[in-house]
């Protein structure tokens, strides 16, 4: 198993956060990168619940705060209604997608992780979940 890091950056390339995760095979659609950083970033929300869910969507009943996400209270979240919400707004151009120095454009299209690739979520709009 390998690991990756997913970044987080602004318009100007700034990096606010880092996601370190562990995936399989070393090509990954679009489609399946988003949910796969969505779940670990769940996972470790469930591992430890607080009001602040810091992650690349909104939660349903949710406030946009200067850390993340204030929960109306603690709770867990279910990943793969994040991954949908995070799918559609993919879809929908709320964030896009750097590897290296080339942005990907497609949900189906085929990501090669081998070498270690810089990869970045840039979030254009604050997005809304479910």
């Amino acid at each position: 198993m390998s690991t990756l890091t997913i970044h987080d950056e602004t318009a100007s390339g700034r990096t606010v956060d880092e996601l370190t995760i562990s995936y399989g095979p070393p090509t990954i659609t679009v489609r399946e990168l988003v949910r796969l950083r969505v779940r670990e970033e769940v996972a470790r929300h469930n591992a430890n619940p607080s009001t602040t869910f810091r992650g690349l969507v909104r939660p349903t009943d949710a406030e946009q705060a200067a850390n993340g996400y204030e929960l109306r209270k603690v709770r867990t979240l279910d990943w793969e209604a994040q991954a949908d919400v995070a799918v559609d707004a993919f879809s929908r151009n709320g964030f896009f997608i750097l590897v290296g120095d080339r942005q990907v454009l497609d949900l189906d299209e085929v990501v090669d992780l081998a070498g270690d690739p810089h990869i970045a979520f840039v979030r254009l709009t604050p997005l809304a979940g479910g």
